[in-house]
């Protein structure tokens, strides 16, 4: 089975970004950039996926700026993957979901094949979970989202996964090829040891570069502020929770304006 997993680099969560100069960017120097989370249960997914179907590979992809996709890749090669190509692009052209899906689609299109994509549900930085189903659009594949517990059964060439929905757990069969936003994986994500983590440093990553074409026409972020500054809190003196509440809804309607 050929695996191909997708995943995104992301700014480290205790990163403080702030906008450029001119407020149409966020500042990126000097951050790192590290795995997003559900991508992590995605490369489990793939390493268990491998280790129980004889003979599969994982090939891990990613896209974006030269520079910052080199240490997502090298972690999962780290992990168990064994091949990793980065797509790198300018940073306008992979400002929304669509452009990323065009650069993602057109370097899957030219790997020797693929039996199943996979992706983390969602990316933890924009959380919009629009690149899974975009890019198996335009390679023309069945997308499933929110999926965990993803089997493959080798006697009737077909995946058995649940969903994730409000109701419950759904159970669901789909043939080969499939795309899937997965949830979570049969186990945690596994730590790399640190002899992998060395090897990683040597192996090699293959690259293409990415131009959209002159037709495409993606969304473009006119302006980034940080949230207005927060305003000190107010404390209530009470006796009662009667007594607090009768106070905090005062406040509410006189004060905050909240309540007519």
């Amino acid at each position: 089975m050929e695996i191909v997993v997708c995943v995104k680099p992301v700014p480290e969560a205790e990163s403080r970004l702030r906008p450029n100069a001119a407020g149409t960017a966020l500042e990126t120097d000097g951050v790192k950039f590290v795995l997003a989370g559900y991508d992590e249960s995605a490369v489990e997914q793939a390493l268990l996926l491998k280790a129980d179907v004889p003979g599969s590979r994982v090939h891990a992809l990613t896209a974006g700026p030269a520079g910052r996709t080199d240490e997502v890749l090298r972690a999962t090669i780290a992990l168990g993957c064994d091949d990793a190509t980065a797509v790198e692009a300018e940073p306008a052209s992979l400002a929304d979901p669509v452009g990323v899906a065009g650069a993602l689609a057109d370097a899957i299109g030219g790997l020797p094949g693929h039996d199943l994509l996979l992706f983390g549900k969602q990316a933890g930085d924009d959380e919009e979970g629009l690149v899974g189903p975009a890019t198996a659009q335009r390679l023309r594949l069945p997308y499933l989202g929110f999926v965990v517990d993803l089997r493959y059964d080798a006697a009737a060439g077909r995946f058995r996964f649940k969903r994730a929905t409000e109701a419950g757990e759904e159970g669901w069969e789909a043939p080969v090829p499939l795309a899937v936003g997965l949830q979570q994986a049969w186990n945690d994500p596994r730590t790399a040891t640190l002899p992998a983590i060395l090897r990683s440093r040597k192996a090699p990553i293959a690259r293409r570069t990415w131009a959209p074409p002159p037709s495409a026409a993606g969304s473009v972020g006119e302006r980034f502020a940080l949230p207005p500054p927060r305003q000190g809190a107010k404390m209530i003196d009470y006796r009662t929770p009667q007594e607090a509440a009768e106070k905090l809804v005062r406040l509410l309607r006189e004060e905050a304006k909240v309540f007519p």
